[in-house]
């Protein structure tokens, strides 16, 4: 996690972005901030929106900014039991994902800012959407489908059939894969295929790892 900041103040009085990364699916979440946030706040803010949607992480990776190292912050991930690992300036790599969401972010929000100022905030669901929706390229797939096997329908998505958007009469077919026998299968071939694109996702992940330190070298080597 990590924050933006010199953005024109928005129609809030915001100026930056908070921003999250989910280490295995890339998923990101975003929030617009003052620059007077808090340690309080910011712990909020994380329960809000990382917490209430993938539970509680083991570890969570961020800069040594003062929102992340005061006394309030600690104690709670001291409470949750949820080890906090500081990136440092030697190391910058610890958090590479974050800074590399972090520069798209500021990319795309300098371009709205350029035409309407005043309304970056507003279009950050819509940046979140399309990070999210985006195929990453360590892992192959798009976060919204490593995290729930599903891609999200936009408006010029065509209707699948069954949907129930094409008008048909297909209520009493739907009813009939509602029972016990037909709910278990799909949710063995849920578990299943979930399974897969994890094992697929690590290693993709460890190629990609594997290939940066190809080009690591050791001083006097």
């Amino acid at each position: 996690m990590d924050f933006v900041f010199g953005l024109p103040p928005d129609a809030a009085g915001n100026t930056g972005v908070m921003v999250f990364v989910d280490r295995l699916s890339k998923m990101a979440h975003l929030a617009a901030v003052p620059d007077t946030i808090d340690g309080e706040a910011t712990a909020s803010l994380f329960l809000d929106r990382v917490f209430r949607q993938h539970c509680l992480p083991e570890a969570v990776v961020s800069d040594r900014d003062p929102r992340f190292t005061g006394k309030f912050w600690t104690s709670i991930f001291a409470v949750l039991g949820t080890r906090l690992d500081m990136s440092t300036a030697d190391h910058t790599q610890t958090d590479g994902q974050t800074e590399r969401v972090n520069r798209v972010v500021e990319d795309v929000l300098r371009s709205i800012c350029a035409e309407t100022p005043k309304r970056w905030g507003a279009m950050l669901p819509l940046v979140e959407f399309a990070l999210n929706n985006a195929v990453h390229a360590s892992t192959g797939y798009t976060p919204f489908y490593v995290n729930g096997l599903s891609h999200p329908r936009v408006p010029l998505t065509p209707p699948r059939p069954g949907s129930g958007l094409s008008g048909g009469g297909e209520f009493p077919e739907r009813l009939a894969d509602i029972s016990p026998l037909a709910v278990r299968k799909q949710v063995d071939t849920f578990l299943s295929t979930r399974l897969s694109v994890l094992r697929h996702v690590r290693d993709a992940m460890a190629e990609s790892k594997g290939r940066s330190n190809v080009n690591c070298y050791e001083v006097g080597v």
